[in-house]
């Protein structure tokens, strides 16, 4: 969208004055779904936590399963169809954005997508709500015209922009010009109740290897993530054709989304490679803690840098070291040596010699890199220090001192 004529006029009657008059602070974050997926988790982490705090949280999307996560935490859900790129749809949830933070009195607008801030922007320049976007990828550039960065660029139109790491507030600076006095790094938190090894039985480890038909005295090595070409599943085949063991076994944990023909690429590349007995493609699993207490090693052969890693945080918590590739990232997520390795993006034997040094380690070494893995996740990358970091934003924008409400 053209940034010059996207934009209504900031209507005076709408304006809203900020916090003072002795109410809680309104939120109002912004997304396409609540379906699945780390900006989802973390709009719904955060209405949480602003509830917990005595703020009001509304969030609007398109619905889905999520959100009968908010009723449950004491916030509010609207629903309207913010996950649309259609320019007419886009204006028509501007306005009906606008009603909503001149009806609710929201004092900030925080938007997670692209689609939605662009209707964010127009309802907060129309009512004077402060805007805040949070910038989760480097999304796909280009374009005729460069009108994909255009459109990109509203996630760079925020008072403050909260950038998911180091490498995502570096790209927007480089490819956006982003003022760096206006970006905020809040790193992704996960939730340590649910990604705990104490709180995983030993009934749900045994479930899941009679199901995945997992032998006795073998190490499992496991890449977990959707099967989309960039994410290097082919790399770790290869990598395990070089290492040349047969007796460890190798899980690929993620659904295809319909990317069939993928599927089959690596199934024949695990037949050429005489790897049969070695690899397996799992489909999705519903119970990740337990299939990283199943796991001794954990991969993730991103040829495309990730935006922050999560799968390799998610591991760590569960005290399992990760090998990872050394871009986006990961520098700011793992410890090299003492968490995990990193490796040259799509060099497979790199990775072998990864994985090599991994199986040598003694069960000294293996219970050393756990205890690190666990402290590291746990003194960094915690949903309360997330929540924490996102509301003194808020506060920041707000002008409210440190700690009041």
């Amino acid at each position: 969208m053209d940034q010059a004529t996207s934009i209504d006029a900031p209507s005076a009657e709408l304006r809203q004055p900020l916090p003072g008059d002795g109410r809680p602070p309104v939120v109002l974050q912004v997304l396409p779904a609540l379906v699945t997926g780390g900006v989802e988790r973390g709009a719904v982490d955060m209405a949480a936590a602003l509830a917990a705090a005595g703020w009001t949280a509304i969030v609007a999307s398109e619905g889905g399963p999520m959100a009968r996560e908010l009723s449950r935490c004491g916030a509010e859900h609207i629903t309207l169809p913010l996950a649309s790129k259609n320019p007419l749809v886009i204006r028509r949830n501007a306005d009906r954005l606008a009603e909503i933070v001149a009806n609710r009195n929201v004092d900030i607008l925080h938007a997670r997508s692209r689609a939605p801030a662009w209707s964010a922007l127009m309802a907060a320049e129309r009512t004077g709500c402060h805007f805040l976007t949070t910038f989760h990828g480097t999304y796909n550039t280009g374009g005729y015209f460069g009108l994909k960065n255009r459109y990109n660029a509203v996630m760079t139109r925020g008072e403050r922009v909260i950038a998911i790491s180091e490498f995502i507030a570096e790209h927007a600076r480089r490819v956006y010009g982003l003022d760096p006095d206006r970006i905020r790094v809040v790193h992704r938190g996960i939730d340590l109740n649910r990604f705990d090894p104490a709180r995983v039985s030993p009934e749900r480890i045994i479930q899941l290897a009679q199901k995945w038909r997992l032998p006795d005295g073998h190490r499992v090595i496991m890449l977990p993530g959707r099967l989309t070409r960039w994410k290097g599943q082919s790399v770790l085949i290869e990598a395990l054709a070089l290492l040349g063991r047969h007796d460890v076994r190798c899980l690929l944990v993620g659904s295809d989304q319909g990317r069939t023909g993928y599927r089959e690429e690596l199934e024949a590349l695990v037949r050429r490679r005489d790897l049969v007995d070695v690899v397996h493609l799992t489909d999705e699993c519903n119970d990740m803690p337990a299939a990283y207490m199943l796991t001794d090693v954990v991969v993730s052969a991103s040829t495309d840098p990730e935006a922050f890693g999560r799968v390799a945080v998610e591991a760590q918590a569960m005290g399992r070291p990760v090998i990872v590739t050394a871009h986006g990232a990961t520098g700011e997520t793992v410890m090299p040596g003492r968490t995990g390795w990193l490796t040259a993006p799509g060099d497979a034997e790199a990775l072998a010699q990864a994985l090599d040094r991994f199986l040598a380690l003694s069960a000294e070494e293996r219970a050393g890199m756990a205890q690190d893995a666990i402290e590291h996740v746990r003194a960094n990358f915690t949903k309360e220090t997330m929540c924490a970091q996102t509301i003194a934003v808020y506060r920041e924008v707000l002008g409210l001192a440190s700690g009041t409400s």
